[in-house]
C-alpha cells in the first residue's frame, strides 16, 4: 500500500506528548478555505485561557500569497473567526476555528463565499431553510492511485461494494470510522456514514443544519476528514469522476426543504420550487462545482446514477434525476427534496445560497441580486 512517510512515525511517542497537561493554556487551530475554494489550510496559536464563544477567538492574519489568495508586496490576509469546534486531534480544552477571510481591505477574498450566503440566509430565515449534504469521497494512496485497488490493474465491476461488508468489497473503514468519531467530538452535526458504489468511495452525511449552519459544518467535516486521512498516510480526493471509465463519480447530493415544505400539503410548496429549479439549471450547474460546471460535466453524463448536464429533470424516486422526491415524501405529502446535481467538490454555501435565491427569494436567469444595502 502507498502511504505516507510520516503516517509511519511512532504514534505511542506522540502520545506521550499530547499526555502532558498545558497550564490552563489553550491551542486553537484557525482553519480556512485557501484560493482555490476547495482546499482547506490551518494554524494555530496559544491562548492564555479556553474561549467560551467565538466572540473570544481574536481575528489572526496569515500570508496569502502562498495560499494562491494575494500577492506577495500585499500579502496579509484577515481571518475572521465563526464557528468553534472542539479539538479532536489535540483534546479539549483545545479548539479548532473556522474562518472567513478578508482582504488588505477587508473586502471579501474571492474564495470567501459565506459573507455573502450569510447574507442572503438572514433574508430567508423565517422560511427556516433546512439542508442536509451528502458528501462523497474517494481514498487515494499517496501515489494518487485508489486506495485498495490492484497496483496493476482494477478491481472486480461494480455491485458488492455499495454499504459493503468484508475485506474484499471495503476499503478504509477505520479512516471512515476514525472521521465519524472526530466529527461527533468536535461538534459537528454528521448524522451517517457508508461505503459507495465505487471501491474505495465513501460517502459521510451533515445535517439536518439551518441556513449558514450547514457550510459551517460540512467544510469542518472535511477538514476534519484532510487530518484524520494524513494520520494515517492517505488521500481523500473530492474530485467529482476520480478514475475514468465505468465507474460512478462523486458527487455531492443536497436535500432541503423549507417550514412550509415540512408541513402538511407541503408538497405543493416542493413542486413549486421544483419549477423556479428547472428554469435556472444553467445557473446551478455553474455554482455547483469551482470551475463552473467544467467538473461537473465529467460526471453529470446520464450514467452511473446521474442526470445529464444539459437537461434538468425531477422524479419520484429517481437517482437518475435532476432533483429527486423521496418516495416516503411523494406518500405523506410533505418533506424535502434532493439535489443531486452539486459535485463532490463544490462549495456547500455557493450550492445552499443558490437554492434559496432560487426557491424563496424567487430569483430567476443567471445574475444574482445585490442584497448587501436590504
Amino acid at each position: 500500500m502507498s502511504v505516507s512517510h510520516s503516517s509511519k512515525l511512532n504514534k505511542v511517542v506522540r502520545d506521550q506528548y499530547m499526555r502532558l497537561p498545558q497550564g490552563g493554556r489553550v491551542l486553537v487551530t484557525y482553519v480556512w478555505i485557501d484560493g482555490s475554494g476547495e482546499g482547506v489550510r490551518c494554524k494555530t496559536r496559544t491562548m492564555d485561557q479556553e474561549p467560551k464563544c467565538i466572540e473570544d477567538v481574536p481575528e489572526w492574519n496569515f500570508d496569502g500569497s502562498s495560499t494562491d489568495q494575494a500577492e506577495g508586496s500585499n500579502s496579509d490576509m484577515f481571518l475572521i473567526p465563526v464557528r468553534m469546534f472542539r479539538d479532536p486531534f489535540c483534546l479539549d480544552p483545545n479548539k479548532l476555528v473556522l474562518c472567513e477571510v478578508l482582504k488588505y481591505n477587508r473586502k471579501n477574498a474571492e474564495t470567501n463565499l459565506r459573507n455573502i450566503c450569510k447574507k442572503v440566509m438572514d433574508l430567508v430565515k423565517d422560511s427556516h431553510p433546512w439542508f442536509g449534504m451528502e458528501q462523497e469521497y474517494t481514498l487515494l494512496g499517496i501515489n494518487g492511485h485508489p486506495y485498495g485497488w490492484p497496483d496493476n490493474g482494477f478491481p472486480g465491476p461494480q455491485g458488492p461494494y455499495y454499504c459493503g461488508v468484508g475485506a474484499d468489497k471495503v476499503y478504509g473503514r477505520d479512516i471512515v470510522e476514525s472521521h465519524y468519531k472526530a466529527c461527533i467530538y468536535a461538534g459537528v452535526k454528521i448524522c451517517g456514514t457508508n461505503a459507495e458504489v465505487m471501491p474505495s468511495q465513501w460517502e459521510f452525511q451533515v445535517g439536518p443544519c439551518e441556513g449558514i449552519e450547514m457550510g459551517d459544518h460540512l467544510w469542518m467535516a472535511r477538514f476534519i476528514l484532510h487530518r484524520v486521512c494524513e494520520d494515517f498516510g492517505v488521500v481523500a480526493t473530492l474530485d467529482p469522476k476520480p478514475m475514468t471509465g465505468n465507474w460512478n463519480g462523486a458527487g455531492c447530493h443536497t436535500n432541503y426543504s423549507t417550514e412550509d415544505m415540512r408541513k402538511e400539503g407541503g408538497l405543493k410548496c416542493i413542486e413549486a420550487a421544483i419549477e423556479n429549479l428547472s428554469k435556472r439549471h444553467d445557473y446551478h450547474i455553474c455554482v455547483y462545482d469551482p470551475r463552473g460546471g467544467r467538473d461537473n460535466s465529467r460526471r453529470l453524463t446520464g450514467h452511473h446514477e446521474t442526470s445529464s448536464i444539459f437537461e434538468f429533470s425531477a422524479g419520484v424516486a429517481n437517482r437518475g434525476a435532476s432533483i429527486r422526491i423521496p418516495r416516503q415524501v411523494g406518500q405523506d405529502g410533505c418533506g424535502y427534496f434532493e439535489d443531486r446535481r452539486p459535485a463532490a467538490n463544490c462549495d456547500p454555501y455557493a450550492v445552499t445560497e443558490a437554492i434559496v435565491r432560487t426557491t424563496c427569494l424567487n430569483e430567476t436567469g443567471m445574475q444574482t441580486t445585490d442584497y448587501a444595502d436590504k
